[in-house]
């Protein structure tokens, strides 16, 4: 993995030419359009997950592509986030649009709370540091009774369609725009983050925190920063997620196979790029889910055999990752920003 990372840090990054841009606009309105073809339920669910998977890569690419640090237990955020706006709506009957920035909020908390000890870890014993945490967010829940335990949570039916409490269920349609709006907002986010000061400042932290701290800046309030804007970019997609499934448990929400997916699309599509998780999720969620409606429920482990084997063929090949398959004139080394 370091050596991915390390591969990582001399990739490029896409340029804001015309052509970029175009590229950009015609994708766009293809997503909006999407619906209006009457694409079956299933291929709207297919989109679904492609926008929230490519969200939580993108989450998972601000705290290992930005800042450097490779983090295992990246999941914990999404349940986080599954668990605040579900127990507020359940309990409360608060509206899940609340309780997604509620979970955002209380997501970021953890992460500055947690990250204010883990983050003066780096490399392996970070990655461990992380794993556990993941681990023990699972089991916690599965004893916390206020949350339901290990039987979780059960989102009510309400009796129609409803925009406050985001259920809708005589079509996916609007779900399929949800999710579509927070995928193209967490990566105009993370865009304008990677230009910002703080972008730079992240990877001068990533490539040679000896050199970054020379220069004054303050290493562990950077990492702790990139921990919490990733946290934040995760939660909403639990929330989300936990609306579109109406139940939320710790065997599904905390799920360590959450944090290793999320890391595998990003390091298959190239780390350290704003659009590398897009790549990595375009190829492998379809690969998923068609697995499951081939082969049933044997497919949860068929997906997994072509993961491994793709990332292999990935390390070997292009550890860069695919998006460095992409023409040269489409990009720029990042050293030239």
């Amino acid at each position: 993995m370091e050596n991915l990372l390390t591969h990582a840090k001399q990739e490029p990054v896409w340029n804001t030419s015309k052509e970029i841009i175009s590229l950009l606009g015609l994708l766009s309105f293809f997503l909006i359009v999407f619906p209006l073809f009457g694409p079956s339920p299933f291929y709207l669910h297919l989109m679904i997950m492609i926008f929230m998977y490519a969200v939580m890569s993108q989450s998972w690419n601000v705290i290992a592509g930005l800042s450097g640090q490779i983090s295992l237990g990246h999941g914990a955020f999404f349940g986080i986030g599954a668990y605040t706006s579900s127990f507020l709506y359940v309990q409360y009957g608060v509206t899940p649009w609340l309780g997604i920035l509620a979970g955002m909020l209380f997501a970021a908390l953890v992460a500055i709370s947690i990250g204010i000890p883990m983050l003066r870890l780096s490399g392996h014993y970070f990655a461990i540091a992380t794993l556990l945490i993941g681990i023990s967010f699972q089991v916690v829940f599965q004893r916390w009774e206020m949350v339901g335990a290990a039987s979780g949570l059960w989102i009510p039916l309400t009796e129609e369609s409803s925009w406050f409490a985001l259920q809708f269920h005589d079509s996916k349609v609007p779900y399929y725009y949800l999710f579509l709006g927070f995928f193209i907002l967490s990566y105009l986010s993370v865009w304008r983050l990677s230009t910002s000061k703080i972008g730079f400042r992240l990877r001068a932290v990533r490539d040679d925190y000896q050199a970054a701290s020379s220069l004054g800046i303050a290493i562990s309030k950077y990492k702790i920063i990139a921990f919490a804007i990733s946290a934040v970019i995760m939660a909403p997609m639990g929330s989300l997620f936990a609306q579109y499934i109406l139940i939320v448990d710790p065997d599904r929400m905390f799920n360590l196979e959450i944090s290793i997916i999320v890391l595998l699309m990003t390091v298959l599509g190239g780390i350290g790029n704003i659009w590398g998780p897009l790549i990595g999720v375009a190829i492998l969620i379809p690969i998923s889910e068609y697995t499951r409606i081939y082969f049933g429920g044997t497919g949860g482990a068929i997906d997994l055999i072509f993961y491994g084997l793709i990332l292999m063929l990935i390390c070997v090949f292009r550890p860069a990752g695919l998006i460095s398959l992409l023409p040269k004139h489409l990009i720029e080394r990042e050293k030239q920003r």
